[in-house]
């Protein structure tokens, strides 16, 4: 195993994790039943379940598109999910 890409992966998502809506709406279900174990590995199963979506996709589209499409992709899709919350059609 890659020490290296194994840290990168986890100090990233880690981070682009603490805070975002995810882990808002954890906590708030966790606070409201009191179910801290259920709330965590219900949470935790799907991260687990969105992430193989994502490495899954992400390895058949660099099979057949180079990195820096992907890059610019993604970069151009997140600025328009931004804007879209930003013009309030989002949650």
């Amino acid at each position: 195993m890659d020490k290296q890409l194994f840290w990168g992966t986890f100090v990233a998502v880690f981070l682009a994790e603490v805070g975002d809506k995810t882990s808002l709406a954890a906590m708030t279900a966790s606070a409201k039943t009191g179910a801290i174990w259920t709330v965590f590995v219900a949470a935790s199963l799907a991260l687990v379940c969105a992430t193989a979506i994502g490495v899954t996709v992400g390895a058949g589209l660099f099979k057949v598109l180079p990195p820096v499409a992907i890059k610019w992709g993604a970069g151009l899709l997140f600025i328009a999910v931004g804007a879209w919350i930003l013009a309030g059609k989002g949650v």
